[in-house]
């Protein structure tokens, strides 16, 4: 197992949300072996407390002193009123994990009125795997980590988003056909890294375009995707106004993706290497309170730059290109970015292996950039 670099407190109750697969009970199991450990995928145990919620304080020893871990809370949010009172009377400590905050924010559920602090598990990062981590294996099946124990990592990309996916939206029962929303996750498959047309989507999957609305708000829910929006501060010029859409993992948006003879297999590999840059990000950015605000950037004449990290401790333009070498049109959009931003700082991850400068452009291999990212961007 990966040691992995989220560092929650070790005296306080706190939630643990990330999609599935990403390793939260491993994770949990591995770091407090000796807690009271819950799990409400188990029938019974899911219809005894989801009849009487009270029965939790049941399920843990008199005098416990350490933590009780309940996973996939979101199958019973009742269960936080009982865990408040625990708190509150007890002084009990939970973890408390999930898939989904959906059902607890839908039902208007307190969060525990700030008595848990809310921490995220995400893929698998360079810097969590080490020797182990390959660009080609990163680009072809992502990072969930049991990509790297399956002896066929394909095909358990296929049952996880055939299976968990699948049980994930019936238990949220936001629909059920099935059918339809298979069609939507081909049709937004083809959306990975561009402005999302939720029209165009709605066409190609002939589902209403209401319905193709409902069902992007629930991959945001149940963080398989996210929307990165652009970025606008002090716009010299007239930009978009729109969001770009992302899955959450390389792997599971290659899954998704149909290919075929028309494809341009470099195009699917650029779309893959700017996700993977993407997810790394995130995953970084949240572990060690970088606190950047991610987005992107790109003007209705089309001048785009990839992402921009803007926070207290930086201001970033990057592109990311899959070439080996670096041309002189490959560094337009990021001029046009830093002419418009000249505190900002350029960076372009390629996929070269020398670390460069053009100007004030600093040029660098994507996979010493995302194995060390610390040293870029902190």
């Amino acid at each position: 197992m990966y040691s992995r670099i989220i560092r929650p407190p070790s005296k306080k109750s706190f939630f643990l949300f990330g999609p599935r697969g990403t390793g939260k009970t491993t994770w949990l199991k591995t770091n407090f072996p000796k807690a009271v450990y819950v799990d409400l995928l188990e029938a019974e145990l899911f219809n005894d407390l989801l009849a009487n919620p009270s029965r939790i304080e049941q399920l843990i020893p008199p005098d416990f002193k350490n933590y009780i871990i309940i996973d996939e809370v979101q199958r019973v949010p009742a269960l936080l009123n009982e865990i408040h009172r625990l708190i509150e009377k007890q002084k009990l400590k939970f973890i408390l994990t999930g898939s989904s905050a959906r059902k607890l924010y839908h039902r208007g559920t307190n969060l525990l009125a700030g008595r848990a602090l809310t921490f995220h598990l995400y893929p698998l990062t360079a810097a969590e795997l080490g020797r182990d981590f390959s660009l080609k294996h990163s680009l072809a099946f992502g990072h969930l980590p049991s990509t790297f124990n399956e002896n066929n990592p394909k095909k358990y990309l296929e049952s996880y988003v055939m299976t968990y996916l699948e049980q994930e939206i019936q238990q949220e029962g936001v629909t059920r056909n099935l059918g339809a929303f298979s069609r939507f996750l081909e049709a937004a498959s083809f959306s990975q890294g561009s402005i999302l047309n939720v029209s165009e989507v709605a066409r190609e999957c002939a589902v209403h375009r209401k319905s193709v609305e409902n069902y992007f708000s629930i991959l945001e829910y149940l963080m398989i995707a996210r929307k990165l929006p652009l970025f606008s501060k002090r716009a010299k010029r007239r930009l978009l106004a729109h969001s770009k859409f992302y899955f959450f993992d390389v792997g599971v948006y290659r899954t998704l993706r149909p290919s075929g003879p028309l494809d341009a297999p470099e195009e699917i590999e650029g779309i893959a290497l700017e996700s993977l840059v993407l997810q790394e990000l995130i995953a970084m950015n949240d572990y060690h309170g970088w606190n950047y605000k991610l987005s992107f950037w790109k003007t209705q004449t089309g001048n785009e730059v990839d992402f921009v990290l803007h926070g207290s401790k930086g201001f970033f333009g990057m592109e990311i290109k899959r070439t080996s070498k670096i041309l002189y049109h490959h560094l337009k959009n990021l001029k046009i970015f830093l002419k418009d931003y000249p505190q900002a700082k350029g960076l372009i991850l390629y996929g070269g292996t020398r670390k460069l400068w053009e100007g004030n452009i600093q040029i660098v291999p994507v996979a010493d950039f995302l194995a060390n990212m610390e040293q870029y961007i902190k």
